[in-house]
C-alpha cells in the first residue's frame, strides 16, 4: 500500500477488527454517516473482514511510521472499504465505497487518502464505475467525494429513518 503525506494505508487484517468496529461503532450510534441502528458486533464484525478480501478489499489508516517514532502499532486513523454494488451479475463491473474515519482526525486528509486509495484499487481490479451512497447531512462525505471527481447522479429523498428524522442519500458517481 502507499505512504500519503502523514498517513500509511494497508490492507486491514482480522487484528484490525476491535479498531474497526470501534470507528464504525461510533457512526451507527452518533451520525447518519451509516443507516445501522445497532452497532456491530464482534462477529458482525469478523464476517465483514471475511467479506472483505480480493476484488472487494478493506484498507485501513494508520500514522505514518516517521509519525510515530518507532513506537508500540498505532491506533486506526480511519478505514474504508469496497463492495459489490448490487449482487445482480449485471452489476458485477460497479463497485460501492466506503470511508469512516476516527473522532479526531476528521478533516485532516484521512479521509481523502483513503479515497483515493480506493480509486485506485478498484481501477487496479478492473471495476469499471464507484457509487458512493451518502446519507443524511454528511456534507464533509459529499464535498471529499466531489473533491475526488465524483458527480452527483441523484438523491433519494427521504429513504431512511434515524434520530427521529427521515433522511435523504446523495448518490455519487466515478468513472473509472
Amino acid at each position: 500500500m502507499a505512504t500519503i503525506r502523514w498517513v500509511e494505508l494497508r490492507l486491514a487484517q482480522p487484528s484490525d477488527n476491535d479498531a474497526i468496529r470501534a470507528i464504525y461503532n461510533d457512526a451507527v450510534t452518533g451520525s447518519t454517516a451509516t443507516f445501522d441502528l445497532v452497532p456491530r458486533t464482534r462477529e458482525e464484525q469478523a464476517t465483514w473482514m471475511e467479506d472483505h478480501g480480493g476484488a472487494y478489499p478493506a484498507i485501513v489508516a494508520t500514522p505514518a511510521a516517521d509519525e510515530r517514532g518507532g513506537g508500540p502499532p498505532p491506533a486506526l486513523l480511519g478505514f474504508g472499504s469496497l463492495s459489490p454494488y448490487r449482487a445482480r451479475p449485471a452489476y458485477a463491473t460497479s463497485v460501492e465505497n466506503s470511508v469512516y474515519v476516527a473522532a479526531g482526525h476528521r478533516g485532516a486528509g484521512v479521509g481523502r487518502s483513503i479515497l483515493d486509495e480506493l480509486v485506485r484499487l478498484a481501477r487496479q481490479h478492473g471495476f469499471h464505475t464507484m457509487i458512493a451512497r451518502i446519507g443524511g447531512d454528511n456534507d464533509p462525505s459529499i464535498r471529499l467525494h466531489r473533491g475526488c471527481g465524483f458527480e452527483l447522479v441523484g438523491t433519494e429523498r427521504e429513504i431512511g429513518r434515524k434520530f427521529g428524522r427521515w433522511l435523504d442519500v446523495a448518490v455519487l458517481q466515478l468513472m473509472l
